[in-house]
């Protein structure tokens, strides 16, 4: 009530909160990432491997942009829109990451590098042009591209971080998946026991969320052969995108994402 009435206090506060096209941060919102992370990776790998890999990556690419275009073009934050910009983020980020490794044979230690330096000069160039990098904040137009350009990043940097683990160093899928869980509680804690920057925070979690929740499908989707269960990953991708769409229509209805 305290809140509200301090909102209804300063008109400004209010503008900025309608303008913003974000989610708040709830439990909500890091499951559902979580849950995009991984049907991102099981969609690529069931489409590419089943359909030409060129037209598959051209396709999910044409699709990415229009539903960011549908994003940038609302006036208001809906669930629907932008989660569906986050699952075609996520399997275009996973694409992208892949197809530096299988097309040009990067190796993923240089594609994760390549992808932890564009993130890093995105946050540069956001912070010296907008003086902040926090999610609360996202309430004009090029704050929004800085917003989106950095999700993209997060996704591909994480699906090469994730397979680097997984292939490259011998960990297998299942204890990639132990390891970033053991990674994401770092923020956490740090946040919550040490005053850790919240914004530090956020984003460090939201980069592990990628390898953790493609790692975890991975192991659930791939073959035994590969040190996974064999469930298929086209399985997967349904029963992750039911779940993603329950969640999300929940929240649509409920607005409990809405500040």
């Amino acid at each position: 009530m305290a809140r509200d009435q301090l909102l209804q206090s300063r008109p400004g506060a209010q503008a900025r909160q309608a303008l913003s096209k974000v989610p708040e941060v709830t439990a909500l919102f890091w499951i559902i990432k979580v849950l995009t992370t991984g049907m991102g990776e099981t969609t690529s790998d069931f489409l590419v491997k089943r359909f030409d890999p060129q037209l598959t990556v051209a396709a999910a690419g044409l699709v990415l942009v229009l539903s960011l275009a549908v994003q940038l073009g609302v006036k208001r934050y809906s669930a629907a829109i932008y989660w569906t910009a986050v699952v075609m983020v996520s399997v275009f980020g996973t694409m992208a990451a892949d197809v530096l490794h299988v097309q040009f044979g990067i190796a993923y230690v240089v594609s994760a590098s390549f992808f932890a330096l564009v993130l890093a000069a995105i946050f540069g160039l956001w912070y010296a042009t907008e003086k902040t990098l926090s999610i609360h904040s996202i309430t004009t137009r090029r704050r929004e591209l800085f917003y989106w350009a950095t999700v993209l990043t997060t996704f591909a940097l994480g699906t090469a971080t994730g397979d680097m683990t997984a292939t490259t160093l011998h960990l297998g899928y299942f204890s990639s998946g132990l390891l970033f869980a053991g990674l994401i509680a770092i923020p956490t804690l740090g946040h919550w026991k040490a005053g850790l920057n919240p914004i530090f925070a956020f984003w460090f979690a939201y980069v592990v969320t990628r390898p953790l929740g493609a790692s975890f499908a991975d192991w659930m989707g791939v073959s035994q052969q590969r040190g996974g269960l064999d469930w298929g990953t086209g399985w997967v991708s349904l029963v992750l995108a039911a779940v993603i769409a329950a969640l999300v229509g929940y929240l649509g209805v409920t607005r409990k994402d809405v500040a």
